[in-house]
């Protein structure tokens, strides 16, 4: 099973849920990240980090698809934190981009491994307290019932005192 980097890429991001869900929408997504890693390795060897940078048009452009598609797309990248905002100055001018959260591909998916270990302990936290929520719920709802039931048996009572 020899992959080539491309295949392998493509991979990797299906697994991590970055590429589009609509089928057919783009097969070209996996080539931002490997621009991405291209662009970290030059930044690195130059010692010069704006070159790690991508904007969303460049994104886009390697992607296949429109510079407002690809924000669409970025969220879940950025959420998953593997790339970062960030901004820097060339020419005068302020340009916004990202880059790989990482100086490597290894690097940049150890720490989203990091932020998926957190959300799945975070998400089992959840479903311990949903689940006791559920258990108080279910005993607070018989509680009830029982205590219902037994207020129509005291007013047969006193009813029938009365008459």
């Amino acid at each position: 099973m020899n992959p080539t980097s491309e295949e392998l890429a493509m991979v990797i991001l299906a697994r991590m849920g970055l590429m589009p869900r609509k089928k057919g929408a783009t097969e070209k997504m996996h080539r931002v990240l490997l621009e991405f890693y291209e662009r970290a390795k030059a930044s690195y060897r130059m010692k010069q980090p704006h070159l790690a940078v991508m904007t969303v048009e460049e994104m886009g452009y390697y992607a296949g698809i429109t510079r407002q598609t690809m924000y669409d797309y970025l969220h879940r990248w950025t959420a998953l934190k593997v790339i970062t905002k960030t901004t820097y100055i060339a020419d005068s001018k302020v340009v916004v981009g990202y880059k790989l959260n990482g100086n490597t591909l290894e690097q940049t998916f150890e720490r989203s491994t990091t932020v998926l270990q957190e959300h799945i302990e975070l998400t089992k936290r959840y479903i311990s307290e949903l689940q006791r929520l559920v258990k108080n719920e279910k005993i607070a709802d018989a509680q009830q019932r029982n205590h219902e039931a037994e207020e129509p048996e005291e007013s047969d009572q006193k009813v029938s005192i009365n008459a």
